[in-house]
């Protein structure tokens, strides 16, 4: 059985899945499916607005181009580029979650370690690879930041995500790098990185940390979920034996063209711009948010992503209230270390997030009724 470590040091049983205690395959895009479809949608961390005009048409352009099998050279060339990285320490794939998959079933690990709450992908690959999973839970009256000392010493994988998903929390990059250890293997998840003005504390790049398995994401900032497209930067080695693990031609050329667009400089240019828009987008969401101080609700700051991490009084009644009013958010008792009084809520633009706080007012006063 596999154990829980609190930020507080103790040790405590770790309930399995099968008991009940969390659903690590429910994501936010549940929250828009089916019913919710209609919905104002507060529930998926995919940047509004996305894809642009201009990386539709580089994809469409590579339309012409489907009878061949992909050829992932020149984005991956592109991508170790715009990181300041050789293409050996580069491998592109069907998204940041396969990367999750391929690290569970190539790397031989005896004790894995996932920091929570996060995103919750890692940990269940993980145990659908055979693996037994310990948990570090950080604490909501820490902040939930990271101390690198809770993290066993004899734990030789330790996956954290930085901004981390759904607490909004961005690590500093010095607390993260001290996990490393010899044969360890350190994965950060770094998905929402771009969103962050500057992308300061990351470490997408950094070839001097040992066991440095840096993930990042293209389908959040430019809308691209529905294709699939991501990528791990590690040492050669390491990226042998992830790549050993893919199937033959994982990534399409339609993604393989918008990997390539997404690292030129004028994405890059584009996302920098981006990541200020949220930041001040985020600033009016959670200056809304404090106005329910006195009802009890709290938001856990500073956030840092796309995305607010805040608990209230009857959240799973505010929840579906909001369902009802026309707004699907992100229920947060899916993560380890959450529970049903937590909601994430992805940032918007000022006229979504004032009509949102307007039915979130409303939502409140009927789950008091």
């Amino acid at each position: 059985m596999g154990i829980t470590i609190t930020t507080e040091g103790m040790r405590t049983p770790m309930h399995t899945e099968s008991e009940g205690a969390h659903d690590l395959r429910h994501h936010g895009d549940s929250e828009v499916r089916d019913d919710g479809a209609g919905l104002i949608d507060l529930a998926v961390n995919v940047r509004s607005d996305t894809p642009p005009a201009w990386l539709r048409e580089r994809i469409a352009e590579s339309l012409t181009g489907l009878a061949a099998y992909p050829d992932g050279r020149a984005a991956r060339a592109a991508v170790a580029a715009r990181h300041g990285l050789p293409a050996d320490r580069v491998l592109l794939t069907a998204g940041a979650a396969e990367a999750f998959v391929l690290l569970a079933r190539a790397l031989k690990v005896r004790r894995p370690v996932v920091v929570h709450p996060q995103f919750t992908e890692p940990e269940a690959a993980l145990r659908d690879a055979g693996h037994t999973v310990d948990r570090v839970l950080l604490r909501a009256a820490d902040g939930f930041r990271l101390d690198p000392a809770v993290v066993p010493e004899d734990a030789d994988l330790v996956v954290i995500g930085n901004p981390t998903n759904p607490t909004s929390v961005l690590h500093p990059a010095a607390t993260i790098a001290e996990l490393a250890r010899p044969g360890r293997t350190l994965v950060i998840d770094e998905a929402f990185m771009d969103a962050v003005p500057g992308e300061r504390e990351a470490l997408a790049g950094r070839t001097d940390v040992p066991g440095l398995v840096v993930l990042r994401s293209l389908t959040k900032t430019w809308g691209l979920a529905g294709l699939r497209i991501g990528y791990v930067l590690a040492a050669p080695e390491t990226i042998a034996e992830l790549e050993r693990a893919q199937p033959l031609w994982p990534v399409s050329t339609p993604a393989l063209a918008a990997a390539e667009a997404c690292v030129s400089d004028r994405a890059l240019a584009e996302a920098a711009y981006a990541a200020g828009r949220i930041a001040a987008d985020r600033a009016h969401l959670v200056a809304g948010l404090k106005e329910f101080a006195p009802d009890g609700l709290l938001v856990a700051e500073p956030a840092e992503g796309p995305f607010v991490l805040v608990r209230l009084p009857r959240a799973a009644a505010v929840r579906r209230h909001l369902r009802t009013l026309g707004f699907a958010v992100r229920r947060g008792d899916t993560f380890p270390g959450l529970d049903e009084e937590w909601l994430r809520l992805a940032v918007r633009d000022r006229a979504t997030v004032n009509g949102f706080l307007q039915a979130l007012d409303r939502a409140m006063t009927l789950a008091d009724r």
